[in-house]
């Protein structure tokens, strides 16, 4: 696996460990992860700190040619709220882990001038696919439903 995605992974399943919704993401910058968070909405009382929106919080205040030379990495599809940080941000490049249980704002995406690439990670499936099942209540919460 792509050692950036791995490390999305990790903080995907550092949430879960910490009895949150396992979606992590890192920010990559000139090959350096330059930021990295998880779905902290249960262990913050927040519906803000999405695994992506987390990330770019940790990333802390950078420049502007920083985010445009960035790449995001996301276990999930990022929901609209995500998808408009990366675009307010002009991140040029996202990579999903997956989008087979959720399929965020991909198009708007793209129609930002985003590259988005799905890699279709049989780990990121999984983790999604057993959390949802075990705690539907939570995910839908989550997202919005």
């Amino acid at each position: 696996m792509d050692p950036f995605l791995q490390a999305a992974l990790d903080e995907a399943r550092q949430g879960l460990a910490e009895g949150g919704i396992p979606i992590g993401s890192v920010l990559v910058c000139d090959g350096q992860i330059i930021g990295r968070g998880h779905n902290q909405s249960v262990q913050r009382g927040s519906v803000i700190h999405h695994g992506e929106m987390n990330c770019l919080e940790n990333a802390g205040r950078l420049r502007a040619e920083v985010y445009r030379r960035s790449t995001l990495y996301t276990t999930l599809s990022p929901c609209p709220m995500c998808s408009g940080a990366i675009a307010l941000y002009r991140i040029p490049r996202v990579i999903v882990g997956e989008n087979t249980t959720f399929r965020g704002a991909e198009d708007y995406l793209r129609g930002q001038g985003v590259t988005v690439e799905v890699r279709q990670d049989a780990d990121c499936i999984r983790l999604m696919r057993e959390f949802i099942a075990a705690r539907p209540d939570l995910w839908n919460e989550d997202i919005g439903v």
